[in-house]
Formats: structure tokens, C-alpha cells, sequence
């Protein structure tokens, strides 16, 4: 199932304050390493708070030894399986296809999943 992403954005009035902290909601995120990997994960709770922990090194675990972080890509889901469903299909991309992700470059997206035409493909200018 190919789930739809969207670049960070500010949450709409019809949005904003619904996922964080509701436990009907989820949100997904990406951030970008020390090391300069990234790190995918979801939260039902405030994103501020996770990326505070991930800062802080609150749980041993993969972004403990790689701070500082920084978030670069977050989506909010209002079921907690699609940001599941979407953290581990990005989690299979290879470094490219999550860059595009990143920058917002939708339309290259479904070419970077051809291994014939990943090769041709240049970043869209911005």
C-alpha cells in the first residue's frame, strides 16, 4: 500500500493540536543524524518531546550515539497503523528516495523505485 507523503508543514486550524498528544493520531518522522544517516520513527505522543529525548539520549538506542539530531520530515496520520504502514516502506528506500522525500520532490518518487531509470534521475531544481 502506497501511502501518500507530505513535506512538513504547519498544522491547519482544522488540524492543529489534533495528533499531538491525542492517542487517535500519529505522526512520523524523520531526522537527520550527527553521522548524517537518518532515523525514522512514529509517535502518538508530542513530537517535541520525542525529539527531546532522542537529544537528550533517553533511550539506548540508535540516535543515542549519533546526536545531534535534527528533524527533517514529519507527516501526522490519524491512524497510528498508517504511520506504521509508512515508517516501515521509507524504512526500505534506499538514501535517494528518502532524500526526495525530504526535499519535497514528489514527482521523482515513484521513478527512484525503477533500477533501470534510478541512474538518469537528477534532483528537480528549487
Amino acid at each position: 500500500m502506497f501511502l501518500i507523503l507530505r513535506r512538513r508543514e504547519a498544522p491547519s486550524r482544522r488540524t492543529r493540536g489534533r495528533f499531538c498528544g491525542n492517542k487517535m493520531g500519529a505522526i512520523l518522522y524523520i531526522l537527520c543524524c550527527s553521522d548524517g544517516s537518518y532515523y525514522i520513527g512514529t509517535t502518538r505522543d508530542s513530537l517535541e518531546r520525542r525529539i527531546n529525548e532522542h537529544q537528550a539520549g533517553t533511550y539506548d538506542g540508535y540516535t543515542a550515539y549519533r546526536r545531534p539530531v535534527k528533524l527533517v520530515f514529519q507527516q501526522s496520520f490519524e491512524r497510528i497503523e498508517d504511520a506504521i504502514s509508512a515508517e516501515r516502506q521509507i524504512k526500505g528506500w534506499r538514501r535517494e528516495k528518502k532524500e526526495a522525500l525530504i526535499r519535497g520532490d514528489y514527482p521523482v518518487l515513484p521513478l527512484l523505485a525503477s533500477r533501470a531509470k534510478r541512474a538518469e534521475i537528477e534532483p528537480s531544481p528549487k
